[in-house]
């Protein structure tokens, strides 16, 4: 098996973004007097490959964003507005040919990293634009896969992502006086318990023909929270025993529950 090519590096220097342009990677090549044939963005922009349906190899990629880096450092350097429109459009060009060519990494790292598959399409979303991003950062003069800088980045950004909806589950399954580890620590009532700070009686919204909560919802509310005086609240593990639920899903369909009464239960939405 013949050794991977070695790709020499090359000083680069990054220069920031302006108001209206955007940052890239200054190569020494970009100076000299050859540089338009050698990094002219029209080659690859006028070729016929339809990368919204094909995979953009790597090294291709790489090419591709040489020449975005270049007409992003050609719009910096242009002196009337109609050829820096010229070159920032085929920056962008270029930028969305890498995108849509490798927008596969997006759903390999979704579908291999996230948890809440519930939550798989707001995932994807906000992961194109870390693609995006990743796509203005990738330094192709240097020997490193975009595949593989790309997905790193998406997975960081996916366990990021994840870290903060599994914190926005818990504090939504707290309770209304944020009850540690979503434990009940007394009746829902009118004057005390964990109602106390709402005026408003939450078993009207238990009633069967309240549209509020599922019939599920209402179930683990009225078992968790112990709205009967004469029944012991029940904890997450009993309550899905009770239910044929796993602790889990008793713990999100609790969460729903809360968020609908913690919105009902505003004053600017209760006469």
């Amino acid at each position: 098996m013949s050794a991977p090519m070695s790709i020499p590096t090359i000083s680069t220097q990054r220069v920031c973004k302006t108001h209206e342009l955007p940052a890239y990677l200054h190569h020494p090549n970009f100076d000299k007097s050859q540089s338009l044939s050698d990094f002219s963005p029209e080659e690859l922009l006028d070729a016929d490959t339809d990368y919204e349906t094909k995979y953009m190899p790597d090294e291709v990629t790489r090419e591709h964003s040489k020449r975005m880096h270049y007409a992003a450092f050609r719009a910096h350097k242009s002196r009337t507005r109609r050829d820096r429109q010229r070159w920032l459009n085929a920056y962008l060009g270029l930028r969305d040919r890498i995108v849509l060519g490798n927008r596969k990494l997006i759903y390999r790292a979704v579908r291999r990293r996230m948890a809440l598959h519930n939550r798989a399409d707001d995932m994807i979303g906000d992961c194109h634009i870390v693609l995006i991003q990743a796509v203005a950062a990738f330094n192709p003069w240097l020997d490193i896969r975009f595949s593989t800088y790309a997905y790193t980045c998406l997975v960081r950004a996916l366990s990021r992502m994840s870290q903060r909806l599994s914190s926005d589950w818990l504090a939504r399954a707290l309770s209304f006086d944020a009850l540690p580890d979503g434990e009940p620590g007394g009746k829902l009532s009118e004057d005390g318990g964990v109602a106390s700070s709402s005026s408003f009686r939450i078993d009207e919204f238990l009633r069967v023909s309240h549209p509020l909560l599922s019939e599920r919802e209402k179930t683990v509310i009225a078992r968790r929270f112990s709205l009967a005086e004469d029944v012991p609240s029940l904890t997450l593990e009993q309550v899905g025993k009770e239910m044929g639920l796993s602790k889990e899903r008793v713990r999100q369909v609790q969460a729903s529950a809360l968020s609908k009464l913690r919105r009902a239960l505003q004053p600017a939405g209760i006469e």
